[in-house]
């Protein structure tokens, strides 16, 4: 594993991550690669905005390399996310053949792992994607927490 490339594409994925916060969406982030590490999505939470709840920025990810490939097996391609995916967006991940997945902060009330919903590990399943998390955990976990304080601050005033 090259933890400096990981850390690049983590820290673009946090860059989605701060543009989805300016709109007012859960600033949440990611990037899909290919195989060879070319990037072919960039994206962010647009629930808010769309408003569409299955509108994550994994799914929407999945959705423009899928268009750019005119494939929706992403075989060789790697996501990097902000926040632990939700169980939604790890069976998309999933269903897509993705190879790897990297994650920042994780997410102990609606991650699929941390809730011990562990479909990268299930055997029933034809595809297993390799998970590994906590890169930038502290970054991100600080504009999540941040981001949600000040949404209260907002609804007590």
């Amino acid at each position: 594993m090259n933890f400096d490339k990981v850390n690049y594409l983590m820290s673009i994925a946090s860059d989605m991550a701060y543009e989805a916060e300016k709109m007012g969406e859960v600033p949440v982030g990611a990037v899909l690669t290919n195989g060879h590490g070319d990037i072919l999505a960039k994206t962010f939470n647009t629930k808010e905005q769309t408003p569409n709840a299955c509108f994550h920025a994994e799914v929407l990810a999945i959705s423009e390399a899928s268009k750019k490939l005119n494939s929706w097996r992403l075989l060789d391609c790697d996501l990097y996310v902000t926040l632990e995916p939700c169980p939604m967006c790890m069976a998309a991940i999933s269903q897509a053949r993705i190879q790897n997945i990297f994650f920042g902060a994780y997410d102990p009330k609606g991650g699929a792992i941390s809730l011990g919903l562990n479909l990268h590990k299930d055997q029933r399943l034809n595809h297993k994607v390799q998970v590994y998390g906590g890169f930038q955990h502290h970054k991100n976990s600080r504009l999540l927490s941040n981001f949600f304080k000040q949404k209260r601050r907002r609804y007590k005033a």
